[in-house]
């Protein structure tokens, strides 16, 4: 039999190379932003409705509305990173989308800090210092041409949300089921997607995509993660999870030929490496993982 850990470390790799299609799957939608994120929103919801009603049977209703502020919360930030991502991979290279969202832990780490009052240890801000060179580096090409900057400014506004919607999720704590505010947030994004997406005159093949996304590259992978988190510390999932910042370009290079500049693979090396640093330490903290990295446990999510 499998042992529980495998089966964390099963789920979360299915989860990353799931969420890591993400890029490559934008590119072969041939809708506007509001368009796609409106179609996978509505599948993405569908997979949720399909997963929580297996799990909660006519409780469904009950247990969405038992989430209160918080999930409406959550939901607000988690539909601004699917909004942040859609428009950034049109913008931007996947690899800097991808890179800049991974600093997401550190921005979890300074919300944590400044509403929670939890600690942020020096390791984690020399790795914020270092991420924070590599971001810029990485920016430093479309400073002049403007090309890709809003780009790589709506990845770190996705970074951002992601980060106020761990920080919700730690402030919940483990008294509520939080994984209904995924639902939460698929049904507020379709809200403010339709009007800008009406009249929903997308093709059938960018809609076939968008369908693929909600469920294979977003639906499924958000389930994972939230299941893996039972069975690996925090750092574990995160580590684990730096698979789809690792793959999501590789995919869009080989099918695409996309090529990340040279100054963005420098700055891509600087955050990666500062991520990974402040990870892999952290395993030798008591308990597997600090206030950072707990952080991380869902994961670079879109």
């Amino acid at each position: 039999m499998t042992s529980p850990r495998a089966k964390g470390v099963l789920l979360t790799v299915a989860a990353a190379c799931g969420l890591s299609l993400g890029g490559l799957l934008v590119r072969h939608a041939e809708a506007t932003a509001w368009e796609i994120v409106f179609w996978r929103s509505v599948t993405m919801s569908l997979v949720l409705v399909v997963f929580l009603a297996g799990q909660h049977g006519r409780r469904l209703v009950p247990v969405i509305a038992g989430t209160g502020r918080a999930g409406i919360l959550c939901g607000c930030f988690l539909a601004g990173t699917f909004f942040c991502f859609v428009m950034a991979a049109q913008s931007t290279t996947i690899a800097n989308t991808v890179v800049i969202m991974s600093t997401t832990p550190f921005f979890a780490a300074i919300f944590g800090k400044l509403v929670l009052g939890e600690p942020v240890g020096r390791r984690t801000w020399i790795a914020l210092a270092v991420s924070a060179v590599g971001v810029t580096i990485m920016c430093w090409d479309s400073l002049d041409t403007g090309s890709g900057l809003a780009g790589n400014l709506y990845a770190l506004g996705l970074a951002v949300c992601y980060a106020g919607h761990l920080v919700t999720l730690r402030a919940v704590g483990g008294s509520v089921d939080m994984v209904p505010s995924v639902l939460i947030a698929g049904i507020i994004a379709i809200l403010v997607a339709l009007p800008f997406a009406w009249p929903l005159a997308t093709d059938g093949r960018s809609i076939g995509v968008a369908v693929i996304m909600g469920t294979i590259q977003v639906g499924l992978p958000l389930i994972f993660v939230t299941m893996a988190a039972r069975y690996l510390a925090a750092a574990e999932v995160a580590l684990l999870a730096m698979l789809e910042v690792i793959l999501g370009p590789i995919w869009v290079w080989l099918a695409l030929g996309e090529q990340p500049t040279a100054l963005a693979l420098a700055g891509g090396v600087l955050v990666i490496g500062a991520l990974l640093g402040n990870t892999i330490a952290s395993f030798g903290l008591r308990g597997g993982a600090d206030t950072s990295t707990v952080a991380q446990k869902g994961g670079v999510s879109a």
